[in-house]
């Protein structure tokens, strides 16, 4: 785990410039730092740079960028090969001189070309440079764990893990692309390959960028839909095939990811997929894992008693820390440091706070992050599948309400909101992303200009009937690495923190497209299959409950704490001179908000999550455009 950036262009930068702009991530790797410049044909040079948190030989061997014996690559890379030491048995023609799994990288290259990544299980953000060829390779891994922005400007290339660096390369020019800011205000992400400048890109997940002399190309290697489709055409039809297999898979998975040179531990919230990733790493030790929770003092939000509960069986090293308003409040300021574009999930203060203290004992971890999307477990499925039974009454109301002479008394409207929702959810290629048309149109009134559309109008391309289903499958492609994934690896990496994650293990992944939907989601039980195994190992009257949840107190803050900041970022004065939202639209909406609250009407009421969204657009704003 670590941060890596470069070049490839034909303005001179000096390697202490390349240093500067490496150290904005010093975060992300304090252990050791590396700084290389090589001349390339053309007039070009290429830059790699990477800092440093030593997982796997903590030795000088793993230093980066780290180049082949005859020196034709050179690499620089971030997060972990976990069958590194697989690979390494049918590499054996090649003479390694550490034990790390970035000299896989280079080895595999060597002997299969850069179609090598597809043989890779892992986390990883890759860059590469093969002087034979004199092509640069940018490489995400599949489902988009590991970060990487890039930016072309004329036949140069710019790249980095992070915003930071690419805003301290000379000459960068921050433009905003404001056609985005409707979707962020909508989502609270920004999602791939879009970013919040103009010519930024993020590498999208499962995907391999070629830099060639100017010329970029770019194709997927792993694609969500594509992948689906294929393993969809062996299914797995018996469940307890399926619960078995995929309970090895899962151990299998688990044991790839303890492996370290450094101590390690899991994130425990109490629930199914973390209780389950912990109880198989329990299995798999002779010690104790070690396993941290973070409680509220809020009754009806903590769980962190039930996480207690779920170490104390299992035979856990538990530490619990109970954080109270005042301690996420503080960390508010701090998101636009380590979030350096627009993000807005507000759930990126606990998940800061309970990195922070894991970071005492350990420095990697394993979490649970996947099993919802992968294994319907959503509440918003419940709703999806509810959808899909009466879309064709939808239908048919839509069409009587929109009759000649009913249309105009503007009767839909005035229908109670569920049927308004379901009668207006005509868009076949949003069907599963449904919601409030008020909520919507806020978000897209409130910005100027042109727009991209807030929604993924997308959902033909799954080629799935079944719309939790289709649903599951978006989420992977947007919210998955957009929101969650971007969430853990920001909120860790702010503590030099790794955070692995055994259900986005490849097998995994793949083998959850063959098993039945059935199996997953059955008479309104989620996660139907993951809950199964985790009772193999946990009694079920410890987990089984209704899930309490947390969520920051946005509405409380915005119209208290936070209310004059608030109030002065949507003045008249401060919105004219940004020329970005609309002044008199946001003006409204902010007065409505603060004088009804959540409790208001929909002109206005309802949305904190969208006002969050604008106050920290607006923080990013102070910090990074001022």
């Amino acid at each position: 785990m670590c941060g890596i950036c470069g070049f490839i262009s034909k303005d001179t930068i000096r390697t202490e410039q390349l240093k500067r702009i490496n150290d904005t991530m010093y975060h992300r790797g304090p252990d050791d730092s590396g700084e290389e410049i090589y001349p390339a044909e053309d007039g070009y040079s290429v830059g790699l740079a990477q800092r440093r948190l030593s997982i796997l030989d903590l030795s000088a061997l793993g230093h980066q960028p780290m180049h082949s014996v005859n020196k034709r690559v050179s690499v620089v890379f971030n997060g972990e090969i976990y069958n590194f030491k697989e690979l390494k048995e049918e590499l054996t023609d090649y003479p390694f001189c550490s034990a790390c799994d970035t000299e896989v990288i280079i080895a595999a290259y060597l002997k299969w070309g850069i179609d090598c990544v597809s043989r890779f299980n892992g986390m990883f953000a890759i860059a590469l440079f093969d002087r034979e060829t004199q092509n640069v390779y940018l490489v995400r891994d599949r489902i988009g764990k590991k970060p990487l922005y890039y930016w072309l400007a004329e036949e140069n290339m710019v790249f980095a893990s992070e915003m930071k660096p690419l805003m301290e390369y000379p000459g960068f020019k921050k433009k905003i692309r404001t056609d985005v800011l409707s979707r962020y205000l909508y989502h609270q992400y920004i999602n791939a390959p879009d970013t919040i400048f103009e010519d930024v890109y993020k590498l999208e997940p499962g995907t391999v960028l070629q830099f060639h002399k100017g010329q970029v190309k770019i194709r997927k290697y792993w694609d969500v839909k594509k992948v689906y489709a294929e393993k969809r055409k062996d299914p797995v039809t018996d469940y307890g095939q399926a619960k078995e297999e995929l309970k090895e898979l899962l151990k299998r998975a688990v044991g790839l990811r303890m492996i370290s040179d450094v101590p390690l531990g899991t994130f425990l919230s109490g629930g199914y997929d973390s209780s389950l990733i912990t109880a198989i790493a329990q299995s798999l030790s002779e010690e104790p894992v070690k396993t941290y929770s973070i409680g509220f003092h809020e009754e009806k939000y903590n769980e962190a008693v039930y996480a207690k509960e779920v170490a104390e069986y299992l035979g856990t090293k538990h530490t619990e820390y109970y954080i109270g308003e005042q301690e996420m409040f503080d960390l508010v300021e701090s998101i636009p440091k380590y979030y350096d574009e627009p993000f807005a999930d507000s759930s990126q203060i606990p998940s800061m706070l309970v990195a922070k203290l894991a970071k005492k004992d350990v420095t990697v971890v394993l979490s649970g992050d996947g099993g919802d999307e992968f294994f319907c477990g959503y509440g918003i499925y419940d709703k999806v599948g509810q959808a899909q039974k009466v879309d064709m009454l939808g239908g048919i109301t839509y069409g009587i309400l929109n009759l000649p002479g009913l249309r105009q008394t503007g009767i839909l409207n005035k229908m109670p909101f569920k049927i308004r929702i379901i009668a207006g959810n005509r868009e076949k290629e949003t069907k599963t992303q449904f919601g409030t048309s008020n909520y919507l149109e806020t978000a897209c009134r409130m910005v100027k200009g042109e727009r991209i559309p807030v929604l993924y109008h997308v959902e033909s391309s799954y080629g799935e009937k079944n719309w939790q289903a289709r649903r599951m499958l978006l989420d992977m492609d947007t919210y998955l690495p957009g929101d969650i994934l971007c969430k853990v690896d920001r909120a860790s990496m702010k503590y030099s923190l790794e955070a692995r994650c055994p259900i986005l293990d490849k097998d995994v992944m793949e083998y959850s497209y063959r098993i039945q939907h059935s199996f997953k989601y059955d008479d309104r039980i989620k996660k139907k299959i993951l809950k199964d195994i985790a009772y193999d190992y946990i009694p079920k009257e410890l987990l089984e409950r209704p899930k309490k949840g947390f969520s920051v107190p946005m509405g409380k803050w915005l119209r208290g704490p936070l209310k004059e900041q608030l109030l002065d970022m949507s003045s008249r004065g401060f919105v004219e001179k940004q020329g970005i939202f609309d002044e008199d639209f946001l003006g409204k909406v902010v007065r409505t908000y603060m004088e009804f609250g959540d409790a208001g009407p929909s002109t206005g009421g309802n949305y904190s999550k969208i006002l969050w969204a604008y106050f920290v657009f607006q923080q990013w704003y102070n910090v990074y455009m001022r």
